[in-house]
């Protein structure tokens, strides 16, 4: 039973390896996102079937080509009626074959055939939503299910919005060649992108929702590495998996015991992941040396101070300032002004804090953390009446009733106190 069990693991390892390599070379033979994917299914299958018996393949990324081309081309000659079926043996016998085909398929066509799957998933068409849900389905093969449980739609949904993707993507008529240059880095944005956009899905989590969402954290890891594989050079990319890393090694200490958020300068940093933060810390470093600074490497650069404070008053609230001023610059959002505020506060104080929120309040009246953050230092400044209209307009506006009891628990914490910190009510988490 051991052995059954310890071959079905390193075999869902190489499978889940290999899927976005393999998936993109067949898409790139059959133009066909659907027939490509249905391929790679179908040498799972025979993976599963042969591989216990005869061993790993030299290159188990060239045999599920292979083999996933194979049954791709029989599956449209039984359909299209165009040819008599060839004999078992000769499907199945892929031991000649491999090693051709590993020779052909070197590091540069499975970098272009990743890059083009990742890039179709993300066709500028496809709301941000579908190109999440497409890119999970085809580059990390979570089934409907998952994907539907993580985004908190039912199954049926979720195959809706897939199906849809899949035809605008067919009905767009998307060149299946290698991307030039200048497209490549045009691309490279959106594909960053999505890849933020995955792990916020599961970042902001909440309540029933943490176990379910969460490991799109994970996933959206993975395929920050799997991009930085294919772009070792780009100091972005460096700086997109320095920020993943660096927010999620600080997981295990955002909730409390009944699933309610922890605040960063209460949680017991002692919960935080260390390896993982040295693992972001090296790699913020890495990417800075560049000299090229992006806004993934900023915001990385500014979990890295938050990362490495032993404690709350280590802080250095004056750079994450000047971070978040540049920061500004490079991306500019009121949101990012709000954030720079609660770092203003902490170094110039409360005033010059609200000084920079109040303009705002035209563009984040929908905001319930800009409402929360404008209360707090009101609150410090001795304005308690305005400071309770603030957090009650923050809590009429929360998504969600965990939302709303986290910030009750905090507007009762700084009320019962005469200076409270404005980190309490900040996105900061």
């Amino acid at each position: 039973m051991s052995n059954i069990a310890s071959d079905l693991a390193w075999i869902d390892a190489a499978l889940i390896s290999a899927r976005p390599q393999a998936v993109g070379a067949l898409l790139r033979y059959f133009r066909d996102l659907d027939l490509a994917e249905e391929a790679y299914q179908n040498a799972c299958l025979r993976a599963l079937k042969t591989w216990p018996q005869n061993g790993p393949p030299r290159d188990p990324t060239a045999w599920l080509i292979m083999v996933g081309r194979n049954s791709g081309i029989d599956d449209a000659r039984r359909r299209n009626k165009l040819a008599e079926l060839p004999p078992e043996d000769a499907i199945s016998d892929t031991d000649d074959a491999e090693g051709e085909i590993a020779e052909r398929l070197d590091g540069s066509h499975y970098r272009d055939d990743i890059l083009r799957l990742l890039f179709i998933c993300c066709h500028p068409q496809l709301p941000a939503t579908q190109q999440i849900a497409l890119a999970l389905r085809i580059v990390s093969g979570l089934t409907v299910k998952q994907i539907a449980r993580a985004f908190l739609v039912s199954e049926a949904a979720m195959e809706q919005r897939i199906t849809r993707a899949k035809a605008a993507v067919a009905k767009a008529d998307v060149p299946f060649e290698t991307p030039g240059a200048v497209e490549r880095n045009e691309r490279l944005a959106a594909v960053a992108a999505m890849i933020y956009l995955v792990f916020n899905e599961g970042y902001s989590a909440s309540g029933d929702s943490i176990s379910e969402r969460a490991p799109l954290c994970d996933e959206a890891i993975r395929l920050a590495r799997l991009l930085l594989r294919l772009f070792p050079s780009e100091p972005e990319i460096m700086g997109l998996l320095s920020l993943l890393l660096l927010q999620h090694a600080r997981a295990g200490a955002r909730y409390d015991a009944d699933g309610g958020i922890v605040l960063l300068d209460d949680q017991d940093r002692s919960r935080w992941n260390t390896p993982m933060i040295a693992e972001g810390m090296a790699l913020i470093d890495k990417a800075m040396r560049h000299r090229r600074s992006g806004p993934y490497q900023v915001q990385a650069a500014i979990a890295a101070l938050h990362s490495g404070a032993a404690h709350p008053g280590e802080t250095d609230w004056s750079q994450i300032e000047l971070l978040y001023r540049t920061l500004e610059m490079q991306q500019p959002s009121p949101v990012v002004t709000l954030n720079r505020a609660v770092a203003v506060s902490k170094v110039q104080g409360p005033q010059a804090a609200l000084d920079l929120v109040e303009p705002l309040a035209k563009r984040l009246a929908g905001y319930f953390n800009f409402h929360g953050v404008r209360g707090a230092l009101l609150l410090q400044l001795g304005r308690a009446t305005e400071a309770r209209c603030a957090f009650d307009q923050a809590i009429a506006l929360a998504g969600t009733t965990a939302e709303a009891a986290h910030i009750r628990m905090h507007i009762d914490r700084l009320m019962a106190e005469s200076r409270a910190p404005v980190s309490q009510v900040s996105t900061q988490g």
